[in-house]
C-alpha cells in the first residue's frame, strides 16, 4: 500500500473516532444555582464592607451582620413565628381560592366563546385597578378583620391568573387538537390529553407572578388593623426608624419569594417533564 493511501486510511480513522459536539440542545438552560447563591454572597459582601468603612451611611442602610443578629433575637424571642404564621395563613388561603378561581374562570374563556365574549371585557376593566386602593372598600365590605385581608389578596391573584390562563389555552398548537379530532378523541379528552397540558406551562408562568402580587397585597393588607404579621412587623419597625428589624421584615419577605419560587420549579419539573 502506498504512502498515500496510508495517510489517507489514517485521516478517514481518525475522523471517524472524533466526537461530534451536540447542537440540538434547543436553547436548554442548564442548572447553575451556585451562581445564584453567588451573587447573593457578593452583594451581602459588599454592603458589610461598605457599612463598616462608612462608604455606606448606617443612616441608610444596616450592616448586615447586625440584620442577622436581630433576626436571631426575633427568632429567640418567640414573636418571629408569631408574626410568620398568621401572614402564612392568610397567603395561602387567599391566593389558594383566588388561583384556583382564576384558572377555572381562565380555562372556561379559552374553551367558550360565550365566557370569551362576556368576561374578557369584565377582567380588563378589573385588571388596571391598583389593588391596594381597594383595600378600604374591602374593610367596608368584610371588616377589618381576616375577612379583608383575605379577599384582597383573593383579588389580587384572580386577575393575573385569569389573564395567563386564558392566554396559554390560546397559544396551544391547534394542529394538536384538529390531529385528536381525527383520530376521533372526545371533547373532554381533548381538553385534558392536549389543551391541559398543552397550557400548563403558560399558567405556571403566571402563577409566579400571581404569588409574588399576593406577598406584595399580604403586606399591604397587614400594615392595616392586624396586630401580628409580616406586614405590621415591618410598619411597626418603620415607626421607629429601626432599621434592622425593618431589613429583618424585608428578608423574611424575600425569603418567602425564594421559596414561593421553588415550590413553583418543583411543580414545574413534576408536571412539565413531558418536555424534551
Amino acid at each position: 500500500m502506498s504512502e498515500i493511501q496510508l495517510t489517507e486510511t489514517k485521516g478517514s480513522s481518525s475522523a471517524e473516532k472524533r466526537p461530534v459536539a451536540f447542537r440540538g440542545g434547543g436553547f436548554a438552560p442548564k442548572n447553575r444555582r451556585w451562581i445564584g447563591a453567588l451573587v447573593f454572597v457578593f452583594l451581602i459582601a459588599i454592603a458589610e464592607w461598605g457599612t463598616r468603612t462608612g462608604w455606606i451611611s448606617a443612616l441608610t442602610l444596616p450592616r448586615p451582620s447586625d440584620v442577622l443578629e436581630t433576626f436571631g433575637e426575633l427568632y429567640s424571642s418567640g414573636l418571629l413565628f408569631k408574626h410568620l404564621l398568621p401572614s402564612l395563613s392568610r397567603l395561602v388561603i387567599g391566593a389558594a381560592f383566588g388561583v384556583l378561581l382564576g384558572i377555572c374562570i381562565g380555562v372556561l374563556i379559552g374553551l367558550f366563546s360565550v365566557m370569551r365574549s362576556s368576561l374578557v371585557p369584565l377582567v380588563a376593566a378589573l385588571f388596571p385597578i391598583p389593588k391596594i386602593a381597594l383595600l378600604p372598600l374591602f374593610v367596608i365590605w368584610f371588616g377589618i378583620g381576616e375577612g379583608s385581608k383575605y379577599a384582597l389578596i383573593a383579588f389580587g391573584t384572580f386577575t393575573p391568573t385569569v389573564v395567563a390562563t386564558y392566554g396559554a389555552v390560546d397559544n396551544v398548537d391547534r394542529t394538536l387538537i384538529r390531529m385528536g379530532q381525527s383520530f376521533g378523541l372526545s371533547w373532554l379528552s381533548i381538553v385534558r390529553k392536549i389543551v391541559l397540558p398543552g397550557a400548563m406551562p403558560g399558567i405556571l408562568s403566571g402563577l409566579r407572578i400571581s404569588l409574588a402580587i399576593a406577598i406584595i397585597l399580604l403586606v399591604a393588607a397587614e400594615m392595616l388593623g392586624a396586630e401580628y404579621g409580616i406586614g405590621a412587623y415591618i410598619l411597626e419597625a418603620g415607626s421607629l426608624y429601626d432599621l434592622e428589624r425593618l431589613f429583618v421584615g424585608v428578608v423574611i419577605l424575600s425569603l418567602l419569594g425564594v421559596i414561593v419560587s421553588a415550590g413553583i420549579g418543583i411543580l414545574e419539573r413534576r408536571l412539565l417533564g413531558w418536555r424534551v
